[in-house]
């Protein structure tokens, strides 16, 4: 073979077998496969206590677009931390502490007071509630004629390209008035000019009986007359949507059979009663701003005796000190929908944090003093499960318990069993080719941030994102384990600071090591070989108990760490873990989900079980 032909092969040799993804596979991330014990000790169930995904079960969840162009506040309230700090302050107003010039947030998120259009959170939601099972998001337009046209279509842009790269985002539904008046149908023109009649994002739009859902009132586009038109414009509008009227109240239940609910107090009614049995939507809420007094119906969260976080039909109000992290009524409610079975449940919510201040504006009850505080307060007194940043290691308490009742409810897939044992030759990348499962990562999840927060004096930016993580496997023989992570371009110097870490939980057991991490490799950056670590007594202390073989190809990190150091000479594996590459600052689990990449993200760590070896 001549010089010429022999760089051909080599060529394609290279193009099919380095290394080992290929741009034209379809990247289809399936985080059922992962696991996560939170702070509390509650682990995510497998596939065998959820159960088999079942078919037609659906989880949508209240998300709100609205801090955007018209959000310019240059201050920021957060509730909770005045409270915590000046406790006497719930009852009376100091105008130096209660700003009536800032923007009011119940505390503040983990990914920080970030504005609806911020590209770099919209792609970390688009992960975290794919990661969660969630299959739509209810944008909040039941105010004035607002519909968040900037917020949401940043959103869909963003969210089309995460699906591109392996991210099965939500898809997206409007919820118009609790009425059909004037206001709502000035939005639901404006939306299907702008978004639906031109096919825009198609793939974003969740469908019902084969044509977008809306949860708005059909009655509304023959309730104001108008030219001939515009009668045919709503006359294309009613055919083309599936309309469910949202129902607002929290006890009174559908007074009509095409309504559903957001949010009820427990026990909720079933919305959509279906000629076969069941219902097509419940509802289930973290936490409403009702109460006894109020007979159920909405009040000022800020209330006495409101059911907040704690709250429960069955035990009335929880006052233990850290009891708003256990999502005890959230709980009860999701008990409630598992009962009923509907197609649908819809979940509220994930990210309202804003309230506005309120004297009076309560019909039927007395105003509170000094100001009502209507749809959030502080954190028992609020309603939503992305992760909060002052909570600490239970910041992502609700978004756990999120994951495990949606896999309860929709059930789960099982993941591929692993290989038989094989000897992997680091020098060939082949022997990687037939290694099963592969543990896949989405791709393009390293962007950077630099948006503008709450208000134009906030910025926040963030430049962590380096080595993109996307594929990693594992193989072992009698005397080694083997491991395999591909990053979706060349390696970055290995003597990055935090470069491309991999953490083992060797027995599963959360109450041993780090956050459950008995073993950390190249935490000390690798030389001639790379350390592996143990922690000591439970915690961020290490201590070094061996080193490990390496190999860098271009893309390509193996590393071959022998049983002994592990402590798993002749035993059977079944040990959790998880790739991070610039994602950790000391002893704080929950930068996984703000900095670098962690594959899988946040808290989620891959599982390595081959039932094939048996223990000597």
């Amino acid at each position: 073979m001549n010089k010429q032909n022999k760089l051909c092969c080599y060529l394609i040799t290279a193009l099919f077998f380095f290394p080992l993804i290929a741009d034209a596979q379809t990247w289809n991330v399936n985080p059922d496969y992962w696991t996560a014990t939170d702070a509390l000790g509650r682990t995510t169930p497998s596939e065998k206590s959820a159960g088999y995904k079942r078919n037609g079960k659906y989880v949508g969840i209240f998300y709100w677009t609205w801090r955007t162009d018209v959000q310019n506040n240059s201050n920021v309230l957060n509730i909770s931390r005045v409270l915590r700090k000046y406790p006497q302050e719930a009852n009376r107003f100091t105008d130096s502490i209660w700003n009536t010039n800032s923007g009011i947030w119940w505390d503040e998120p983990l990914l920080g007071y970030y504005k609806s259009s911020d590209d770099w959170v919209l792609r970390k939601h688009a992960q975290m509630l794919a990661n969660a099972g969630i299959d739509a998001v209810f944008f909040d337009c039941t105010n004035s004629v607002w519909t968040w046209k900037t917020s949401y279509t940043e959103l869909l842009k963003v969210w089309e390209q995460a699906g591109k790269d392996g991210v099965k985002t939500p898809q997206v539904v409007f919820i118009l008035h609790f009425e059909p008046c004037k206001d709502a149908l000035t939005e639901i023109e404006e939306i299907y000019r702008d978004l639906y009649q031109p096919g825009l994002y198609k793939d974003l739009w969740f469908m019902k009986d084969g044509k977008p859902l809306i949860l708005a009132y059909p009655e509304m586009l023959t309730a104001v007359p108008n030219d001939l038109v515009e009668t045919r414009l709503r006359e294309d509008i009613r055919k083309f949507f599936t309309f469910r009227p949202p129902q607002p109240d929290y006890v009174d239940g559908p007074s009509r059979n095409d309504q559903w609910g957001w949010l009820e107090i427990y026990p909720q009614h079933g919305y959509g009663k279906k000629d076969g049995g069941g219902f097509e939507e419940v509802t289930v809420g973290v936490g409403q701003n009702a109460s006894e007094a109020s007979r159920g119906h909405w009040y000022a969260f800020n209330a006495p005796g409101t059911f907040g976080r704690s709250y429960t039909k069955a035990g009335g109000q929880d006052t233990s000190s850290d009891a708003y992290f256990h999502g005890y009524n959230i709980q009860e409610q999701w008990n409630r929908a598992f009962q009923l079975d509907p197609d649908l449940v819809f979940v509220t919510g994930w990210n309202e944090w804003n309230m506005g201040r309120y004297t009076g504006n309560f019909p039927t009850m007395p105003p509170v003093k000094p100001f009502g505080f209507v749809d959030e307060y502080n954190w028992e007194k609020s309603r939503d499960i992305e992760p909060v940043k002052s909570w600490g290691d239970n910041g992502d308490d609700y978004y756990m318990q999120l994951v495990s009742n949606v896999r309860k409810f929709k059930g789960m897939q099982s993941q591929e069993p692993a290989s038989d044992p094989q000897t992997i030759n680091m020098k060939n990348l082949n022997d990687w080719q037939n290694v099963k499962p592969e543990y896949l990562d989405y791709k393009g999840d390293t962007m950077w941030r630099k948006s503008l927060g709450q208000g134009d004096s906030l910025v926040y930016i963030n430049t962590t994102g380096r080595n993109d993580i996307v594929l990693s496997k594992v193989a072992e023989d009698s005397n080694y384990i083997y491991f395999y992570v591909e990053t979706a371009d060349t390696l970055t110097p290995r003597t990055d600071p935090g470069w491309m870490r991999l953490w083992i939980d060797i027995d599963r057991n959360k109450a041993t090591g780090w956050e459950g991490y008995d073993y950390v490799i190249n935490r000390i950056n690798p030389g001639d070989s790379a350390v592996i670590e143990k922690s000591v007594n439970n915690s961020w202390n290490w201590k070094k108990v061996g080193s490990a073989e390496y190999k860098i190809d271009g893309k390509v990190l193996q590393l071959k760490v022998n049983r002994s150091v592990l402590n798993m000479e002749g035993k059977h594996l079944d040990f959790e873990f998880k790739w991070s590459d610039n994602s950790i600052s000391d002893g704080n689990i929950m930068d996984f989900y703000v900095n670098g990449d962690a594959a899988p993200d946040g808290r989620f760590n891959y599982i390595y079980n081959n039932i094939k070896i048996k223990s000597n």
